[in-house]
């Protein structure tokens, strides 16, 4: 998420009411999660597991909750909640705001986009020419829809991340104040529920069409001209690259890349990256020719047992 004016460190200081390590004027130009930081960003960490992932990453202003030795170049917020005062943050510069009609009056919708009945378009939504959104759609704030996208009832764009923290009294949700983007031509079926970037961007691709009931998780990447079968559920923060197929009921794990042009067979647990060009199988997943293998050998043991007496 990029700030719509440059701050300093003192301002942000004083929003969180924390201390802070560097010069008072140091610029912070947005917030995001640690795999989409770039300079000028803040990024938070509270485990000494992630201190030195978060001190060598991209962003130039770490929000943490020891004092350590700050990188040159570098400036610290040091709070003693971090997962707490990064929702401060997003709650101050993306706060929600409750919307009192179906359409928003800061939507943007492009010359010959249909909208159904019973749609809810919120607030900064912005959706390009020649769309049609069916009815009972939910575009939640800030989302970014391409030219010639067709959603099928019932979809729901935007929604949280699903994304908390254990505390002793119960779990404490990571705001989000991301968007989902939707780039031109890709079509999505019905009952699908795309999340939200905590501070990023859920992405799909070009061209990509999408079943019925399929989920993608927050900070998703969809590449370009990806077919997604139904039932599927992808996790947060996954990279499915150009041209994947992903046949039904295919599951993943979060953080994990599908290479280009891979085929996922359905009902398969993508549990690790993969390279693509290749067909994939079963869960824990392997390439679809050696599971067929295990699985014709599996089926030959009554016999082999039988030739052993």
């Amino acid at each position: 998420m990029k700030f719509n004016k440059t701050h300093t460190l003192k301002e942000i200081a004083t929003i969180i009411n924390c201390n802070y390590v560097g010069d008072a004027n140091f610029s912070v130009t947005g917030m995001n999660e640690i795999h989409v930081v770039t300079a000028g960003d803040i990024v938070f960490v509270d485990h000494p597991k992630y201190y030195d992932k978060a001190l060598q990453s991209a962003a130039t202003v770490v929000l943490i909750n020891k004092e350590v030795d700050c990188p040159e170049g570098k400036a610290l917020l040091i709070s003693n909640d971090p997962f707490r005062d990064f929702n401060k943050l997003t709650n101050h510069f993306r706060p929600f705001t409750a919307a009192n009609v179906s359409v928003s009056e800061s939507a943007v919708i492009g010359l010959g986009t249909v909208i159904q009945p019973n749609c809810f378009i919120g607030h900064n939504v912005t959706i390009g020419s020649d769309c049609i959104i069916h009815s009972n759609v939910s575009i939640y704030d800030n989302c970014v829809i391409g030219d010639n996208v067709i959603i099928q009832a019932g979809t729901i764009l935007g929604a949280d991340a699903f994304y908390y923290k254990k505390r002793a009294e119960g779990f404490d949700q990571l705001l989000s104040g991301g968007r989902v983007v939707i780039e031109n031509n890709v079509g999505i079926g019905a009952l699908c529920t795309i999340d939200k970037g905590v501070t990023g961007d859920t992405t799909i691709g070009e061209g990509t069409k999408i079943d019925n009931q399929v989920h993608v998780g927050h900070d998703t990447v969809i590449g370009k001209k990806c077919l997604i079968a139904a039932q599927t559920g992808i996790a947060g923060c996954v990279i499915v690259e150009d041209e994947v197929t992903l046949w039904g009921q295919v599951g993943t794990t979060s953080g994990i890349t599908i290479g280009a042009k891979a085929v996922i067979l359905g009902q398969t647990g993508v549990t690790k990256s993969v390279e693509g060009g290749k067909s994939y199988f079963g869960t824990p997943i392997e390439e679809s020719r050696e599971k067929l293998k295990q699985l014709a050998y599996i089926k030959r043991i009554p016999e082999l047992l039988k030739n052993l007496k």
